[in-house]
Parts: structure tokens; C-alpha cells; sequence
């Protein structure tokens, strides 16, 4: 009802969409509790990645596709910019540190392929690291797997034009303005570069058993509930009796 509301002129086409979206995520919702009780019981192990163009609204699927489980067994990484320990480190061990205990979720809101893309396009890394690194993430993604963890793969695509919009509206609203980033003001320009750089991610790192999902994010709500149900439908999860539950 608030959402029919918020606006002075009712679009009752969008409301009512909006709302058939909002009953169909809940039950999607549920739906994933009932995956994590099968995490958790099975000391089973989740990654779940979320990369896309900026304002693409990845950390706003993530905050809706896990607004009802036990946030005592996920938890939501969102690295910082590296510290000068880690940028001496092996590149992937910092996203080693994040990876999921037993009975564990974990959501990457951005992940290791910001050497893929985001990097080389914007000059944070050097070409011989962009190399080493696209020579050596199937390897890692491999090991990943072969520890009995799930690893999928999100892209959310928006169109350059969708993501003018949102730069727009995100300007406009104070209480989202700090969300606009130094490599944000630049991502218009760059349009191409990264077009670039994520084809030839997704050519050279689209494994068999990780593939890559495409999620087309010009419509956030559609996002969130393509994404939700790509990972219930990728994870061979059965419903916990109430008797094995903790």
C-alpha cells in the first residue's frame, strides 16, 4: 500500500507489477531459509558472487535476497580498498580469509574479478597483475570447488542509459549521495573499456562448473527475484524436518 502511494500520480500498471514482484519475493524468501537450514545442518559451505556494472544494484539484491535468514550463518563482504600488507600479499588471499566456514553462506559484493575488470580499466593494477591473475583464478576457483563449497556467479548488466538514471537520481537523493564514487564519475566514459574487459572475463572464466548467469538489472525488482532463483534452482538443497533443526 505505501508504495502505491508514494507517488502524486498512481501508475497502477507499475504498482500492480511492483506488488506481484514483492509476493513472489517473499516466497523465494522463504524458500531460502529453508536452503540455509540445509546448509547448516549439513555443514554445507556457499559463495554466492555479485558482480556488474556500478549502480547496477547488487548490494541492494543482496540486502533483500537475505532479509530473512539466521545472520548468524551469513554474512555480506564488501572489501575495502587493499591495505599496503595486502597489496604485498598473494592476490586472492584476502578473499581466502572470507571464505565460508561449514554451515556457512557468504555474499561477495564484488569479489576477486575486480582485477578482471574494474582494475585494468581504471589503472589500479599493472598489466603483467592483470595476466597473473586471469592465468590463475580458474585454478583457484577449481580449489574453491573441489573443498565441497558452491561457488555461483552473478552479473547484474544494466544499459548505459539505466545507468545515467541511476548516477542522476543518486546525485539528487542526499541520503544516497556518498554511494557515488570516484570510479562511479567515471564509469559513462569508460562504457566501452569495461564492455571490453567483462566479455573477456566471461570468455576466459566461465567454468563448467561455475559458470557465469547473466541477470539483466534495468528493473531491480525482476533482478532480485531472477537472482534468488537462480541460486535455489543451482544448489541441490532439501528441506530440513523440524526434528534435525537445532
Amino acid at each position: 500500500m505505501k508504495f502505491l502511494f508514494a507517488e502524486k500520480k498512481i501508475n497502477l500498471q507499475k504498482a500492480l507489477r511492483y506488488t506481484r514482484n514483492e509476493i513472489r519475493l517473499r516466497e523465494l524468501q522463504a524458500e531460502l531459509i529453508k536452503l540455509q537450514n540445509w546448509v547448516i545442518t549439513k555443514n554445507k559451505k556457499v559463495v554466492v558472487i555479485f558482480e556488474g556494472r556500478d549502480a547496477a544494484g547488487k548490494g541492494g539484491a543482496i540486502r533483500r535476497i537475505t532479509a530473512h535468514i539466521n545472520p548468524r550463518n551469513f554474512r555480506i563482504v564488501a572489501l575495502p580498498k587493499p591495505t599496503i600488507e595486502e597489496q604485498g600479499q598473494w592476490y586472492f588471499q584476502r578473499y581466502v580469509n572470507q571464505l565460508p566456514k561449514p554451515g556457512e553462506m557468504v555474499f561477495f559484493d564484488r569479489s576477486w574479478y575486480n582485477r578482471a575488470v574494474v582494475e585494468p580499466v581504471n589503472g589500479f593494477c599493472t598489466k603483467s597483475q592483470y595476466r597473473t591473475f586471469m592465468g590463475q583464478v580458474n585454478s583457484f576457483e577449481r580449489m574453491i570447488l573441489e573443498s565441497d563449497t558452491y561457488l555461483l556467479k552473478l552479473y547484474f548488466s544494466i544499459s548505459k542509459e539505466q545507468q545515467a538514471l541511476r548516477f542522476k537520481e543518486i546525485k539528487a537523493n542526499p541520503l544516497k549521495r556518498w554511494k557515488i564514487t570516484a570510479v562511479d564519475q567515471k564509469a559513462q566514459e569508460l562504457w566501452d573499456e569495461y564492455t571490453s574487459f567483462k566479455l573477456r572475463m566471461f570468455e576466459n572464466t566461465n567454468l563448467p562448473q561455475a559458470p557465469w548467469v547473466i541477470i539483466d538489472a534495468n528493473r531491480k525488482t525482476d533482478a532480485r527475484i531472477e537472482a534468488l532463483q537462480y541460486i535455489l534452482d543451482n544448489i541441490p538443497y532439501e528441506e530440513i524436518q523440524e526434528e534435525e533443526l537445532e
